[in-house]
């Protein structure tokens, strides 16, 4: 059975995702059969590309979503285009509108900082040590 489901990339701490399409039993990082698209959820809103006519293909073939990736694809109005796509639309309108939704998003390009970084933390002693000499 063929799943869309998440698959992790990116460096510890700066995690993002790809959408493939891969068979039930692979593992979560390995083998899959097609990229279907990348989300980013360090940005503001999280960024989500998908190629929206193979994401409709697999769904139309009986491919199954993974939690995580049915949120995904409702969130870009892909679940609703696939059922208008079952009652008879036509896949050329269906991409189209799925273009100009996507074109429609505003996302940040800028990542947001989940960590404070390194070196920069001070311990409570040296704050009150700062505390007393700028009160001296």
């Amino acid at each position: 059975m063929v799943r869309i489901r998440l698959r992790k990339v990116g460096s510890r701490h700066q995690v993002s995702f790809r959408l493939v399409a891969t068979d039930r039993e692979s593992p979560r990082d390995g083998r899959f059969l097609e990229l279907l698209g990348q989300y980013n959820p360090r940005t503001e809103p999280g960024t989500i590309n998908l190629d929206e006519a193979r994401v409709l293909y697999w769904l139309g073939q009986g491919a199954q979503p993974s939690e995580s990736a049915l949120k995904l694809l409702k969130q870009t109005g892909t679940t609703d285009r696939f059922v208008r796509l079952k009652q008879g639309e036509s896949l050329d309108a269906l991409v189209a509108e799925a273009k100009t939704a996507q074109a429609a998003r505003v996302v940040s390009p800028k990542t947001r900082r989940t960590a404070k970084p390194k070196g920069q933390a001070k311990s409570k002693k040296s704050k009150k040590t700062e505390t007393a000499a700028e009160a001296a």
